[in-house]
């Protein structure tokens, strides 16, 4: 068993990775350096005090999610880095963002405390730095997949990037966010798209959002601001509007179905 590799089953079984994206309210990355452990919280860089927020993490795991990220190039020692995307109510394109650079990894504590109870980050003091994320799993003591495929899909976005000359773009390597059978896996953020079974070709289609957009019907997870079932119905209305669907203000809702889910009533607009 140790030569089974779980997204290699998932490609060959032609599973479909649409429907697959988390809705989460907030995505809260901590920047350390791996490794980090399955749990990465129990990571030895990690001080008692940060670790005690993790039964009320797990409690809230639904509407929190807390992912560790690292890039060498914005990394500084003696620095934390914090970085919260969150839904709010008005929400029709993706995640608003705050992100802080604190002296003491502890600091985080009550930014995430206010995450947990929904409460306003307004009162913290921000860098107010909006560029594009791509998130990519390389979490490989979470499952294998994510190190064998996403290590080095990681470091070559690093050099696709770099070579494009795009300054207001970043690309970080991160914890586990879900999804290992499709990995090389990947949110791109503040928008909230996932992706899977990436390679550079896809990739480039996705940050430069032109060429043919059919490349994404076997790669796209999903728009996490949404249920599942309206991923999928999204996923047909982008495949049809083309890259301009990117530039639409969408919000979906179920508002009827049967307990097994197999059939729902969508309401858009």
């Amino acid at each position: 068993m140790n030569g089974f590799f779980c997204a290699e089953e998932s490609c060959q079984a032609n599973e479909d990775p649409i429907g697959r994206a988390s809705n989460h309210r907030y995505y809260v990355l901590i920047a350390s350096p791996p490794p980090w452990t399955f749990y990465p919280l129990d990571s030895k860089c990690i001080t008692s005090k940060l670790q005690a927020l993790r039964s009320a993490i797990d409690e809230g795991a639904w509407s929190l999610r807390l992912v560790f990220i690292y890039n060498a190039n914005y990394y500084k020692l003696g620095q934390t880095r914090l970085i919260i995307y969150y839904q709010t109510e008005e929400s029709f394109s993706g995640y608003s963002k705050k992100e802080y650079i604190l002296s003491d990894i502890n600091d985080v504590v009550p930014i995430i405390e206010r995450c947990i109870r929904n409460e306003t980050l307004e009162e913290f003091e921000d860098i107010n730095i909006q560029p594009r994320i791509f998130l990519v799993c390389t979490h490989g003591n979470h499952d294998k997949c994510c190190s064998k495929y996403g290590n080095p899909f990681y470091r070559q976005a690093i050099t696709t990037l770099k070579d494009l000359l795009l300054s207001n773009t970043r690309v970080w390597q991160g914890s586990h966010f879900g999804g290992h059978r499709f990995t090389p896996t990947m949110i791109d953020l503040p928008e909230g798209r996932y992706y899977g079974r990436l390679d550079q070709k896809s990739f480039t289609t996705i940050f430069k959002r032109a060429g043919d957009i059919q490349c994404l019907e076997n790669v796209y997870r999903g728009w996490e601001i949404s249920p599942w079932q309206v991923q999928v119905l999204e996923k047909e209305l982008m495949l049809t509007y083309n890259w301009s669907w990117f530039n639409y203000q969408v919000q979906g809702h179920v508002i009827e179905q049967h307990q097994d889910e197999t059939f729902s009533k969508l309401l858009g607009k």
